[in-house]
């Protein structure tokens, strides 16, 4: 299937169509495919970055509105639905990995399953609708998975370390956590992000994974650990 065949499928499948196909071409374009190409920042990354907040927005809106809960049980809840792993389920939902365009090595190696691959493009695909279409298109396109039931008591909310770990911090407000990218391993295909996270400029945990998020998860898991709480 050709690429604009991809587009046509992939609008048919989330209703909306791009009036840039160009957006949605390099939404759906990983960092592997680009980099083959020669192509300079013609990857989803920095998509990736504008849908992450794009995403951050609507649905701390649409809990705000739906849901007379406490602050802190917002932040869970919102925690819950713009993790990696509710990501990776919403873009399953759309067979989102049957459209991205990667590079031989990383279609060699599962890329199209690969759930920070395919949670990074669900970002970059809401940001793509956004810039198109504007926040009430990117609103439409995000409120179609978020169940319109959901209730403390019944959303399943993954582990989200850094969210544990923000909240444990912020009972002394004088300290600052902050995540520090140290390093990348192995080839675009199959490569490895070192994160290390801070507190007040010292190192208290490390973390290892296939993405900057799933690194930084491990690194605030690391953390918590070594402060003797629980992270099982």
């Amino acid at each position: 299937m050709g690429i604009n065949e991809n587009i046509a499928e992939l609008e048919s499948r989330i209703g909306y169509t791009f009036r840039s196909k160009k957006l949605i071409e390099t939404a759906l374009s990983h960092s592997s495919y680009a980099n083959e190409r020669k192509r300079h920042d013609g990857s989803n990354e920095r998509l990736e970055f504008l849908g992450d907040s794009v995403l951050s927005i609507v649905v701390s809106e649409f809990l705000y509105t739906h849901l007379s809960v406490q602050e802190g049980d917002l932040t869970k809840l919102r925690a819950s639905l713009v993790c990696e792993k509710s990501l990776h389920i919403f873009a399953k939902q759309i067979d989102l990995g049957k459209y991205l365009l990667l590079g031989k090595g990383e279609e060699n190696t599962g890329g199209r399953e690969r759930a920070s691959i395919l949670a990074d493009a669900f970002e970059a695909v809401i940001a793509a609708v956004y810039l198109d279409g504007g926040l009430e298109a990117a609103r439409k396109h995000i409120l179609h998975f978020i169940p319109k039931d959901i209730t403390t008591k019944k959303t399943p909310v993954f582990e989200d370390f850094k969210t544990v770990l923000q909240e444990v911090v912020q009972k002394n407000p004088e300290e600052r956590v902050e995540y520090v990218l140290i390093g990348e391993e192995g080839p675009d295909h199959n490569k490895r992000f070192v994160v290390e996270v801070c507190l007040n400029g010292q190192v208290i945990g490390k973390g290892k994974g296939r993405s900057k998020k799933e690194a930084e998860q491990l690194a605030a898991k690391e953390a918590l650990e070594l402060m003797g709480y629980e992270t099982l």
